[in-house]
């Protein structure tokens, strides 16, 4: 099941000033995965979707996951939330698994609850929202997939 989303390796091509910018760096994915716990934007609640099956692998590693999708009060035995703003617990990663043009509003909420960092995952690229993630502080991954980098650590 997840072969064919595994081997997805499409990257992003930086340029310009965005080249000064320490997203997706080996160093920021590593400081990430020292977190804790992961809200997941756009966790479905069917198993065959990588939003479910990517989250349900990080829970089995040991990470704290809090599902955020408006259509639902939980998805796999976990409460789950409409919003960023509307989790009562601290949230150090948030994990985006909607279109690009939706990045922008779920970036400045993650700043408006004090995550440290936002991860995009593959396929989910929005510069802007990215660039001004980390100009607030946040550690950012852009374009990657948080199972397929997790497993390359011991």
């Amino acid at each position: 099941m997840f072969t064919s989303y595994i081997k997805f390796t499409a990257k992003i091509r930086t340029l310009g000033h965005f080249d000064t910018f320490h997203m997706n760096e080996l160093e920021t994915i590593q400081s990430i995965f020292e977190l804790n716990t992961i809200a997941v934007v756009g966790m479905s609640p069917k198993p065959e979707r990588p939003s479910h099956y990517v989250s349900m692998y990080m829970k089995d590693n040991g990470y704290t996951i809090i599902p955020v999708n408006p259509g639902h009060s939980e998805i796999a035995g976990l409460q789950c939330y409409p919003s960023l703003l509307d989790i009562p617990a601290k949230v150090d990663v948030v994990d985006v698994f909607r279109r690009p043009e939706h990045v922008f509003p779920i970036a400045e909420a993650a700043i408006e609850i004090g995550a440290k960092a936002l991860w995009l995952q593959d396929g989910v690229i929005n510069k802007e929202a990215a660039e001004f993630t980390e100009n607030a502080g946040l550690l950012v991954v852009m374009n990657d997939c948080m199972l397929r980098r997790h497993r390359q650590f011991p």
